[in-house]
């Protein structure tokens, strides 16, 4: 079940009246969902190792797929990262997203394709990857928004889940590095 640990976490907050200083515990959820999903994925990130020494040309273009849907979010993170933060602030942000996520979840209920397609292609890529920096609002889950998002282009369900995963790989790893920066600001109380 897709859920958003940052949604739940700001709104477990506002709930209980509790504060969690720093972000150690940011860090411990984002740090066990990567390696979950390393754990989860490692026949599959394997066979990708594999394909880039063997320089498989199909390998190569699943990576760039993957690469430029971790693209937005960067970006994202990068160049509005202290507005997303504020978001965090507000416990109705979390309330809100958390119905948004259920009606994206939803709305993939009537997706019947005749067609499904193996993997993305760039468009579907840049369009996952954009799911995916709408998912740093806390409440919108980022595995359900973005496997929904592959299933409305098309993507067969087991490997729009796969992409979805894997793509999380750099974000997630990118944003535990970037909380563990705070480390050197003090902030890890």
């Amino acid at each position: 079940m897709p859920v958003s640990s940052s949604g739940h976490l700001v709104a477990g907050q506002a709930l209980l009246g509790l504060e969690i200083p720093g972000v150690r515990f940011e860090v411990a959820v984002h740090l066990a969902t990567l390696i979950s999903v390393l754990v989860i994925y490692r026949v599959r990130l394997r066979n990708l190792l594999d394909g880039i020494i063997r320089r498989d040309g199909e390998i190569w273009r699943y990576l760039g797929l993957l690469l430029l849907a971790t693209v937005p979010a960067g970006l994202l993170g990068v160049l509005f990262g202290n507005t997303v933060k504020s978001l965090f602030e507000n416990p109705f942000v979390p309330a809100t997203a958390f119905l948004v996520t259920g009606l994206i979840l939803w709305s993939t209920r009537w997706i019947h394709r005749e067609e499904v397609l193996k993997r993305p292609d760039v468009r579907g890529a840049i369009l996952i990857g954009l799911a995916q920096a709408f998912a740093m609002v806390p409440g919108i889950s980022r595995s359900g928004t973005t496997v929904a998002m592959a299933l409305w282009l098309g993507v067969a369900p087991k490997e729009a889940a796969a992409f979805s995963f894997l793509m999380s790989i750099p974000t997630i790893g990118g944003a535990a590095l970037l909380q563990l920066s705070d480390v050197s600001s003090g902030d890890l109380s």
